[in-house]
């Protein structure tokens, strides 16, 4: 189920989850989505948005009971991995709070690199996982000015380079995340999607 807060390009998940075989419904109700087995929540935005837009919604709570009463699967994109870290520089709202650590800015020595990171770039899987096969080498697109600093490092599932190496997806049980934009990577994108849509357990 995607989660709908209206702050995420919907459209653009949904079709290619579509695309891999998946079923797929948009939806902005906490009942439903308390009750959903696996969650994507998609985002693009500014930290405190994002955060305003699942509070106002009832959103925020309906994901958390779903990920930690039910054993939901929850997936976050971009804006949505870094809503499920405790606090952001770019605001003063709590996020969700469902992996432990912070959403950072960057700061690059190498003049030559711009924020934000825009465009496609490697991303290095460092632990078996269960979005990502070892041995293929990953491109993935990304747009971000920020990103994720793990609490624990065991929860860093892949990382990427630019000017220094940062988390580019984490798993903690139940909950994973990735900065880039899966729906906008082709062919790796939609193998990221259907490891996901195939999960049983974690």
């Amino acid at each position: 189920m995607l989660v709908d807060a209206g702050m995420g390009n919907l459209a653009s998940v949904a079709n290619i989850i579509r695309k891999v075989g998946g079923e797929v419904k948009v939806s902005s109700s906490p009942a439903e989505i308390r009750q959903a087995q696996k969650l994507v929540l998609p985002g693009v935005g500014s930290f405190n948005v994002g955060m305003n837009s699942l509070k106002d919604r009832s959103l925020d709570i309906a994901v958390k009971v779903a990920v930690r009463e039910n054993g939901s699967m929850l997936l976050g994109i971009c804006l949505g991995m870094q809503l499920l870290f405790e606090s952001s520089e770019e605001g003063n709202q709590p996020g969700l709070g469902l992996i432990k650590g912070h959403v950072r800015r960057f700061q690059l020595t190498n003049k030559g690199l711009r924020i934000p990171h825009m465009g496609w770039n490697f991303v290095k899987p460092n632990r078996p996982s269960n979005l990502f096969s070892l041995e293929d080498e990953q491109r993935f697109y990304f747009v971000h000015s920020y990103f994720v600093e793990c609490a624990n490092l065991e929860d860093v599932s892949a990382t990427t380079r630019y000017g220094n190496e940062f988390a580019s997806a984490t798993e903690c049980r139940n909950v994973m995340g990735v900065q880039f934009h899966p729906e906008k990577s082709h062919r790796f994108g939609m193998a990221l999607f259907k490891r996901y849509l195939d999960l049983t357990s974690c």
